[in-house]
């Protein structure tokens, strides 16, 4: 309104003038001269003038001219005068930015405000419009006012500065919210006031401890709580229920606030019938069949939008991609009862023209385009969609994933797709602590690359330094060896062992391998792998543990029994991969199921085999799948195959499964949990008729038992998991941390050893160990709870938690616990 009034002045101020400076004549223009330019160039200033020489000046060219200038934003005033047969123009320009200051705002950020700044041109360099800064100025208000804060005040100051420059200043008076005092609901009948406003967001007169809980007046949620009670009015068969009338009255001091809804219930509908018309393109009895409405039960508005929407996706499977679904009710007010009629129409099948990528920074279309099932110039499938999003979501390097459609302009049948992308570190620096009331402190490191080059290639180099273990791997893997999705890849690594340092019986190794791997897709969410492995052992400190004798027997030189064990062996491995998984870090919906075979090639020193299942499942507690739930299993068992040098073959101990610590059984200590070695002292305890001592028997042996684990050939664990929320973190970083509280289960054993036949013997008391045998009993499984809190950092995902084992058995005094902060993978 300012910004007509400004031109309609300017416009009478400007023919008065013109027609006192022409003598009230019109006059044919000799020259033209524009004054008071200063930012504005004079060749840009003329562009605006719709007159030039030579032309005859009267009253309408003169409005035409002043409209043009004012159109171009340049100028804040403009006099149109005539000096003899010369048109003289003389105008102010608007001031120009120098800088915008925000004070005061808590509730709006300031990158926020510049937003909705650039959105109206004020900005830094640029012409003011004081007319489009009031504007602005109300905006705000109206905003503070939406959400119960009706003492805000905004204002826009304006400092002046040399050279036709100026300071604009945003001054915020927030204040504070108006709270709600009562919420009043008339004329419900079927429901109490309490039972629906427990649906609502709104709420008052809340206890001093229900800090979650929203007291604020805000507009929109208003609306949105009315949806709310209408929602469950109509879900539960009133079909009819509305909210006649809404009254919102405010305290004098403006710091409270009333709400009154005015009800209408209605009566409840029952469905009689529901019809199907319009083409279903040949899909009638499958829909009828899976329909959820059904015939003799209450009217679930519910159930309506869900059927729509299902038979909107459906048919988006087969490329109808912008089907019209109605519902058309036909009520009998006689008996209550309402005939459902579905109008559907398919509409025109969609094909895709082209899709694309935005988003990514780092890694290449093409890249992407390997994980999309959509494919340019076929018919648009929204299912296909989907899975494609989900493939795309399941790539490490990869934090969010959304995609839009895209109508072309006269092209009913055509869409351009577009999916939008947001990368997160595809490479990371793998660094761990850990500490643990037996362990101590250790440390780890190591580098990888998911996303070498942007190429989608993982490339790892990795280097262990913790206390049990030093060792040296590099991997390659190449996903997309093929168009047709075959993998290749290979792993070179070198690591030296020290048992007694990872909690494990005292043995020292070096290995040596060497191994090359190819993976086949079946379909998009299943793929198999073949892998083949060269690892030379060497062992030596090895303390003689009644289980690892006899595996060490076979390779014991007589004439230098110290010396160290030496073996190779060539292991071929096959394995089955199974993912649904919504994304590739932090899923919350989906599953996975990894189970694999290996086996070591009869021209091997040792001959054995492995097997190992392992899955994972996710459910969704809340649509928005904050809160989900995971159970996870794992399970393994190996042991040997036929006999080397005529002695029969086991699993060599270092390749026993172990449990404890952060990726097994958390709480407890890494490799704790399962056998411990058995260590058997003769008992002298007769001597012959020269005094010398001789064997009195076996009954009469005393046996020592490790504090470490041995390990063993099976393996069972498991555990639950309840995701929730990050407490003070906001949902737009979900996919950047997760926090969990959980409940792990499991045990490891050896199911080739006969634990009982020791438990009669005598245990050496200086060792102090009476109850270790026990963890050698399969049926003891082992637990523990705890907190974990994962967030994805510039060096990857990284892992936070602390957990408690539990007692088995009353009596036990359980001091394992385990603090752990690192990456996780």
């Amino acid at each position: 309104m300012k910004f007509k009034q400004l031109v309609v002045a300017g416009l009478i101020l400007s023919i008065t003038s013109f027609a006192n400076a022409a003598a009230k004549s019109e006059f044919v223009v000799q020259d033209i001269k524009v004054e008071g330019l200063q930012r504005v160039a004079l060749g840009a200033a003329l562009t605006y003038l719709p007159v030039k020489v030579g032309d005859e000046m009267n009253g309408f060219r003169v409005s035409q001219l002043i409209r043009s200038l004012y159109s171009s934003t340049h100028f804040e005033s403009i006099q149109i005068l005539r000096d003899g047969d010369t048109l003289l123009v003389r105008v102010k320009e608007r001031p120009t930015i120098s800088s915008i200051i925000y004070d005061g705002n808590d509730d709006i950020k300031d990158e926020q405000l510049q937003e909705s700044l650039d959105g109206s041109n004020i900005k830094i360099g640029e012409p003011l419009d004081k007319t489009v800064l009031t504007s602005i100025e109300n905006g705000l208000k109206d905003f503070y006012y939406s959400i119960g804060k009706y003492n805000a005040d905004v204002t826009a100051i304006i400092t002046p500065l040399p050279r036709n420059r100026v300071d604009v200043k945003l001054l915020f008076e927030e204040g504070d919210a108006a709270k709600i005092q009562q919420i009043n609901i008339v004329g419900n009948q079927k429901f109490a006031d309490q039972e629906l406003l427990d649906q609502v967001e709104l709420q008052f007169d809340t206890p001093w401890w229900d800090f979650m809980s929203e007291t604020r007046y805000q507009k929109q949620k208003l609306s949105g709580d009315m949806e709310t009670i209408t929602s469950y009015y109509k879900d539960r068969g009133y079909l009819r229920f509305s909210i006649d009338s809404t009254q919102v009255s405010m305290t004098p001091e403006k710091s409270g606030i009333y709400i009154t809804l005015n009800v209408d219930e209605g009566e409840q509908y029952t469905i009689s019938d529901v019809e199907l018309i319009g083409d279903l393109l040949g899909h009638e009895d499958y829909i009828k069949l899976v329909l959820p409405l059904t015939k003799g039960e209450l009217y679930n508005q519910a159930e309506v939008t869900y059927t729509e929407e299902f038979i909107s996706k459906y048919l988006g499977r087969y490329g109808y991609a912008y089907p019209t679904v109605t519902t058309i009710p036909d009520i009998n007010e006689e008996d209550k009862t309402v005939k459902l009629v579905l109008s559907v129409d398919p509409g025109k099948r969609i094909y895709v023209r082209r899709i694309n990528f935005q988003g990514n920074a780092s890694t290449s279309d093409e890249v992407l385009r390997q994980s999309v099932t959509q494919m340019e110039g076929t018919w648009l499938s929204n299912a296909t969609l989907e899975s494609s999003k989900n493939s795309l979501s399941r790539l490490t390097y990869m934090e969010k994933v959304d995609f839009e459609t895209i109508r072309l302009p006269g092209e009913d049948d055509k869409v351009d797709v577009n999916f939008d992308v947001k990368e997160q570190a595809s490479g990371s620096f793998n660094a761990g602590i850990g500490y643990g009331d037996r362990t101590k402190l250790s440390l780890q490191a190591g580098i990888q690359q998911d996303n070498f080059l942007g190429t989608g290639k993982r490339i790892a180099f990795n280097v262990s330094t913790v206390s049990y273990q030093k060792s040296v791997q590099i991997s390659y893997t190449d996903p997309y060896f093929t168009i047709d999705g075959i993998s290749l890849g290979g792993t070179i690594a070198y690591s030296e062992f020290d048992g007694s340092s990872a909690n494990l019986i005292q043995y020292n190794s070096k290995q040596y391998s060497i191994g090359g791997n190819i993976g086949y897709p079946i379909d998009e969410f299943n793929r198999i792998n073949f892998g083949l492995t060269y690892s030379s052992v060497e062992l030596f400190q090895n303390t003689p543990y009644i289980q690892t004798t006899r595996f060490n027997n076979q390779f014991i030189d007589p004439n230098n029994p110290d010396a160290a064990i030496k073996y190779d062996s060539y292991l071929a491995s096959v394995a089955w991969l199974r993912t649904t998984l919504n994304r590739g870090v932090f899923p919350t919906a989906g599953s996975s199921q990894r189970a694999s075979f290996s086996i070591t090639t009869p021209n091997s020193d040792v001959n054995y085999f492995k097997t190992e299942v392992d899955t994972k499942w996710y459910w969704p507690l809340s649509r928005n799948q904050r809160w989900s739930f995971l159970a996870r299993f794992k399970a393994g068992y190996g042991n040997g195959y036929g006999s080397v040098n005529g002695i029969d073959q086991i699993l060599p101990f270092t390749q026993h499964f172990t449990a404890g610590g952060s990726d097994s059984l958390r709480g407890f200590e890494n490799n704790t949990v399962g056998p411990r070695g058995i260590q058997v002292s003769p008992s002298l305890v007769l001597t012959d008729p020269n005094g010398v001592p001789i064997y009195s028997g076996p009954e009469n042996d005393t046996i020592s038992i490790s504090s470490r684990s041995l390990g063993g050939n099976a393996m069972a664990l498991g555990g639950l998991e309840l995701i929730v929320p990050t407490p003070f973190v906001d949902v737009d970083f979900d996919n950047s941390v997760r926090t969990s509280i959980f409940l792990d289960v499991g045990n490891v054993w050896d199911t080739e050893f006969d634990y009982n036949k020791y438990k009669q013997l005598t245990i050496n008391k200086s060792f102090n160990n009476d109850d270790l045998l026990d963890y050698s009993d399969p049926t003891l499984f082992r637990s523990s709870y705890g907190l974990s809190v994962q967030w994805l950092s510039p060096m990857g995902p990284m892992v936070f938690s602390f957990s408690r084992a539990l007692k088995e058995r009353e009596g036990d005094d359980i001091k394992f616990f385990s603090f752990n902060i690192g990456q996780t993978f």
